[in-house]
């Protein structure tokens, strides 16, 4: 890897606030012992730590692009704190979430992006889309955007449906030239009408020491047993693989974004 480093905080639950029953994540909010409230993903949840993986790679490349997400925690879960949890389904949870979980900032009085009411700067909805691409990232459209306006700003959360190869990581090098072809259901796709601009921009930025250092803050714990990699750092270099030569056929993806938001125009 590269000698230039990230660093996420990690900080403690201290008490289980709410459960925020949303799709099969089941995410919660929490205090931690900073005395702030996260958005905890449990590394328990239905898709595992891969979903923490795409949620912290998807958030800190969009964070190095300059958009804005809420801060990043590793957030760790001590054994036997949900014993006392009269909910068995929320119990289960915690129990199989012990250890390093992904905290986001939770933004309080944030309220749901609608596209019908917020109109985006071209540009800046070209970069979301542009980096959804890049991630493959099936879950920012109309019924579930993902994003929130916050403070008057937009705001970027939970890409964890993204990097979907590595739920299979047998055909993962195939998916790097696939042009994404759910780009069709992107929420800002008629807003994106500077995907040329925000592929220069975007490619100038991630370079090879900015994917490197995102990747190397993947946890040890959270890479899989895959018979595919000889070891766990094998397996997360390949992530910076994925990204680094996607980039390089990015307009395999831009073409396809562009003729499918012709077609929606």
């Amino acid at each position: 890897m590269n000698e230039t480093t990230l660093e996420l905080r990690t900080v403690n639950v201290t008490r289980y606030v709410t459960p925020l029953r949303e799709g099969g994540s089941m995410p919660a909010i929490v205090e931690a012992d900073d005395g702030f409230l996260y958005v905890i993903k449990f590394r328990g949840a239905g898709q595992g730590t891969n979903a923490l993986i795409a949620d912290l790679i998807g958030g800190e490349l969009a964070r190095a692009l300059g958009l804005k997400v809420p801060e990043l925690v590793f957030i760790h879960l001590d054994e036997g704190f949900g014993r006392s949890e009269a909910d068995e389904e929320i119990q289960d949870l915690l129990k199989f979430s012990v250890g390093l979980n992904l905290g986001l900032h939770y933004l309080s009085g944030a309220i749901t992006f609608d596209s019908t009411v917020t109109k985006l700067d071209p540009l800046l909805a070209s970069k979301i889309l542009w980096l959804d691409c890049l991630l493959t990232n099936i879950d920012r459209t109309c019924r579930n955007t993902n994003m929130l306006i916050w403070n008057k700003e937009l705001w970027l959360i939970d890409p964890g449906a993204s990097l979907y190869f590595h739920h299979n990581w047998s055909n993962w090098k195939e998916h790097i030239k696939s042009p994404f072809a759910l780009v069709k259901n992107h929420v800002l796709l008629k807003d994106a009408a500077q995907l040329k601009e925000a592929d220069l921009f975007c490619k100038k930025i991630l370079t090879k020491e900015v994917i490197e250092s995102i990747v190397s803050l993947i946890p040890t714990d959270w890479l899989k047993d895959e018979p595919l990699f000889e070891s766990k750092e094998e397996q997360r270099n390949a992530y910076a693989e994925f990204l680094l030569t996607r980039m390089q056929y990015s307009e395999l993806f831009v073409n396809e974004a562009q003729h499918a938001r012709e077609a929606l125009i």
